[in-house]
């Protein structure tokens, strides 16, 4: 059953390509999709290849979802436990680290400066549970891509001082998600995106979520819609990760990598509305999604970020029981039990530079649009 949502259209509509050149929008109530479209260019220059539902976005962070999902596998298999130190995989991550301030992903020579209270911990404490929760002391981001070869970047992030005390504050980690996609590489004996096709995508039919880079010759065949023009690779990125430090550790990693569609995104989502099945169990989709950590408005699962009381969170026109990601190319899911509503917004807003982007407004518009129709009160 698809629903006629004006308001929607009129949003998307207007979004490109002030927003964002290419955008997929799909909405799943109650089991069935809903809303389904796609709008803008791949090339906003010529628009001679119009978005389709198929056209492949860079999910940026929401790759870390599938990753989590994936390592609470192994938590149900008894290969992993959420209390356990990272450092039982990672022997790497073992012994005294320093407490420093870490580099700013987005000012280019400031440091970020989050404890002064402490001048070292013991990393080998550091659980699975911290960096699912984005508390395990580890910096929120490091210049892997600096490094001079994938192998040095990996050994950047194994070994990097930590930012504060475990379990004191709440700073949302890529470092951290980079260590448990490589943790389960390491424990599964096997590399993460044949982890990620097996036991994920394949078993749900998610026939366009994949990691890349591409070959030359696939991109110009493959619609996939391009994101910035990348000052370190001095070209505007096209079919490969977006994150650099993604980028640089071969297109493969914990935090940033897959690219999919709307409609792949929103069957993922799904699967938490249907307690997990067929890839969790019941007990497992609770635990992940029940607040687990909380300080000013942000609070978070297993992985997931939850329902925020911020009215300018993309997040808050849902009901207080919502859960989903953001991704910074412009990607977006959330799932809102109460109302049974999974809805995946992809865009490639970060098209257009990382300053004055529009992707906010646009998310809680159209979250509040879906929610009047579906939902009015």
């Amino acid at each position: 059953m698809q629903l006629e949502i004006p308001a929607l259209n009129a949003l998307l509509d207007r979004a490109v390509p002030q927003i964002a050149p290419a955008v997929q929008l799909v909405v799943r109530w109650r089991g069935t999709t809903i809303y389904e479209r796609a709008a803008g260019w791949i090339d906003p220059g010529t628009r001679s290849q119009p978005t389709q539902p198929d056209t492949l976005f860079d999910l940026a962070s929401l790759t870390k979802l599938f990753v989590v999902t994936l390592g609470m596998r192994l938590v149900e298999a008894g290969a992993l436990a959420l209390d356990q130190p990272l450092a039982d995989v990672l022997p790497e991550l073992s012994g005294t680290r320093a407490i420093q301030p870490y580099e700013d992903p987005q000012q280019t020579g400031s440091m970020i400066s989050l404890d002064s209270s402490a001048t070292t911990i013991d990393a080998g404490q550091i659980t699975l549970r911290q960096v699912l929760t984005h508390t395990s002391g580890l910096p929120a981001w490091r210049p892997l891509f600096r490094q001079a070869t994938p192998a040095a970047g990996w050994q950047m992030a194994l070994t990097t001082p930590c930012a504060y005390r475990p379990g004191t504050q709440i700073v949302y980690s890529d470092i951290g998600l980079i260590l448990l996609g490589l943790a389960i590489e390491r424990v599964a004996s096997q590399r993460l995106d044949r982890l990620v096709a097996q036991q994920m995508t394949q078993p749900l039919g998610l026939k366009h979520t994949c990691f890349v880079p591409l070959s030359q010759s696939q991109r110009s065949t493959q619609a996939i819609a391009p994101t910035e023009i990348c000052g370190w690779r001095h070209r505007r990125v096209h079919g490969e990760a977006h994150d650099e430090n993604a980028a640089a550790l071969g297109g493969i990693a914990g935090h940033a990598g897959l690219f999919s569609t709307a409609a792949d995104v929103a069957r993922f989502g799904q699967i938490f509305l249907d307690r997990g099945a067929p890839l969790l169990r019941p007990a497992t989709v609770a635990e992940m999604t029940r607040p687990h950590v909380e300080r000013d408005q942000i609070r978070r699962g297993l992985g997931f970020a939850l329902w925020s009381p911020d009215p300018e969170a993309s997040s808050h026109p849902f009901s207080q029981q919502t859960f989903g990601h953001t991704g910074f190319t412009g990607t977006s899911l959330w799932v809102d039990p109460q109302r049974q509503l999974v809805v995946a917004l992809l865009t490639n807003d970060v098209y257009h530079g990382r300053v004055e982007r529009g992707i906010g407004g646009l998310r809680l518009a159209v979250h509040r649009a879906i929610v009047e129709a579906v939902d009015p009160r």
